[in-house]
């Protein structure tokens, strides 16, 4: 975790949570049968979402926990207490702003029907409501409730909600009608013409909504929804982050890819980190880490090349990645250190990564300054031609690179520790910023895309070995961040460095597996037709990229054939 001395902003305390519970009713739509969600436009003069469209839903009450509520409840065999309260809650809540009862007859000869019409008149929804069922026999069916998502607010908010987002079939006879007092114009949609009607301006929502009915519309049916969450885990968890992208502010979710940068600068939900790509300027990520972004977008290089700089004016700097020999680029990258550059470290050869160290280091010469050597690993005989590199230094694994200097705080050290990673390249390596457990990742990780893997100089033995070491390293220092040579920080307190290890090898494996399926559905095709086969979720313009790789895995499935060990 990074040292609080090199946070960028003070710690804020985000306010409390609140508990509470909502509820997604879903139908099949008469006709073609397509899903339906019920939604309901909140009161513009609510405290919390006005005039926003949602899922029935409130704070969970003492008495949804009560245990003679919990006997009055009907109950799956795997529904923890805590769920039960939870679809206890969502009943009520429903109940009480759109009049569904999602309760049963006990006995007599209704036993087993859901409530109808006539029981819905009978009970108050202003009085206590569970006794009020109890009483005309009915039970809460709360084991037709299940556990779909759980949210909890964003850290920015005043009014902060911990909320289960919960799924249940609406009862046949039913017909919702709005207490039009919290709740108005109940309506039911397709998830899909909800989020068109959104993005039209005319069916406001809130982030939790937005993306659950994105993820919603992405089934056929309710009993599809139902099958999916029988399980009793919820489908996804989520605390969002919010930063800034084109003037406007931005939310994500953990699985986004700008989600782990707003958590490494912004932890306390601070909404004033902007993430707009651009060249102009360094962005700082930290006191004593700011990346500067080489202007060379392209398929290959994505928003551009990742220049890093660590250190501080007590300390100086180290330079890792300068990147192409763009002058521009490099003048920028030498001013944001305010030209105390004291090494130059080079993650692999590639030319977005090497060529600009030369002139880096010329440049400082030039200005007088000493002549900070230029640090790396030697290009080894496989490597391409625009490739070639020499550093000043060999580096070492494990060997140290540190930066000391004298601050106000008292003396402050920047220690970088060499990894050795081949795979992407032979002379690949990786650094970790000991003190604040930050990793460097060249392009061995990447943030949105997969690197390639190259023979002969890339290799995806070495390359998953690699991982394998990083995933160590990780552990062994706690790192939560990783910091990429294209694309935003990766990671966070909970969906760690380790994480994204682990998501990337699964994915590398899973690719293997296909690239082995399609060798054995086609022993005696070629490279094309197995790319074909193998990489059918990639846009064809990409499979000339994709091939590269594509030898890769094909050089490590013989590797392990009997014969060839």
């Amino acid at each position: 975790m990074p040292r609080i001395s090199q946070q960028l902003h003070p710690h804020r305390e985000p306010v409390a949570t609140r508990l509470a519970a909502t509820v997604l009713l879903l139908r099949d739509a008469a006709g073609d049968g397509t899903l339906e969600v019920l939604m309901t436009r909140r009161s513009p003069h609510a405290s919390f979402a006005p005039g926003a469209y949602v899922f029935p839903g409130g704070g969970i009450d003492a008495l949804d926990a009560d245990p003679v509520t919990h006997a009055a409840a009907d109950r799956r065999a795997t529904q923890s207490d805590v769920h039960l309260t939870q679809a206890i809650a969502a009943i009520r809540e429903s109940f009480e702003e759109l009049g569904v009862l999602l309760a049963r007859h006990a006995d007599g000869p209704r036993m087993g029907l859901m409530a109808d019409a006539q029981d819905i008149a009978a009970i108050d929804r202003h009085q206590p409501f569970a006794a009020q069922c109890a009483a005309r026999g009915l039970r809460l069916a709360a084991d037709g409730v299940y556990l779909l998502a759980h949210w909890t607010a964003d850290r920015d908010l005043a009014r902060r909600f911990e909320v289960p987002f919960l799924v249940a079939r609406m009862p046949e006879g039913q017909e919702p009608v709005a207490d039009e007092a919290e709740q108005f114009e109940p309506v039911w949609v397709r998830p899909a013409d909800a989020l068109a009607r959104h993005e039209a301006g005319q069916f406001f929502m809130i982030f939790p909504t937005i993306r659950t009915l994105q993820r919603l519309a992405k089934f056929a049916s309710t009993q599809a929804v139902l099958d999916a969450v029988a399980h009793e885990q919820p489908l996804w968890e989520s605390c969002p982050r919010a930063g800034t992208l084109a003037g406007k502010e931005a939310r994500y979710m953990e699985d986004e890819m700008p989600f782990g940068e707003l958590a490494l600068v912004c932890p306390d939900g601070q909404i004033v980190h902007t993430l707009d790509w651009q060249t102009e300027r360094p962005v700082p990520l930290l006191r004593n880490v700011q990346r500067l972004t080489a202007p060379n977008p392209g398929v290959m290089t994505g928003p551009g090349t990742n220049s890093y700089l660590v250190g501080d004016p007590a300390t100086g700097f180290i330079a890792i990645d300068p990147g192409p020999a763009d002058a521009e680029h490099l003048d920028k990258l030498w001013r944001a250190a305010g030209g105390d550059i004291r090494m130059i470290v080079c993650t692999h050869s590639h030319p977005d990564h090497a060529p600009g160290a030369a002139p880096l280091q010329a440049l400082c010469v030039q200005a007088g300054k000493a002549s900070p050597p230029i640090l790396g690993l030697p290009s080894a005989p496989t490597a391409r031609a625009a490739s070639e590199f020499a550093p000043d230094i060999s580096l070492q694994n494990n060997e140290l690179l540190a930066l000391t200097g004298q601050a106000l705080e008292g003396k402050i050290t920047h220690t970088l520790q060499v990894i050795h990673t081949p795979g992407h390249a032979a002379n690949h390596l990786c650094l970790l910023l000991v003190e604040d457990a930050l990793l460097f990742s060249g392009d061995h990780i990447l943030n949105g895309s997969t690197t390639v893997v190259d023979p002969p100089d890339g290799n995806m033995a070495d390359y998953l070995d690699s991982l394998d070491k990083l995933d160590d390293v990780c552990a062994e220092h706690g790192v939560e961040f990783i910091l990429p040579a294209h694309g935003y920080v990766l990671g966070g307190p909970v969906h760690t460095a380790r994480s994204a290890i682990a998501k990337l090898k699964a994915h590398r494996l899973a690719r293997e597996a296909k690239v082995l399926a399609a060798m054995q559905a086609l022993p005696q095709g070629t490279i094309q037709e197995w790319v074909q086969r193998a990489y059918d979720d990639v846009p064809p313009r990409m499979w000339p990229v994709a091939q590269r790789s594509l030898l890769a895995h094909v050089e490590r499935i013989r590797s392990q054939q009997p014969g060839n060990n």
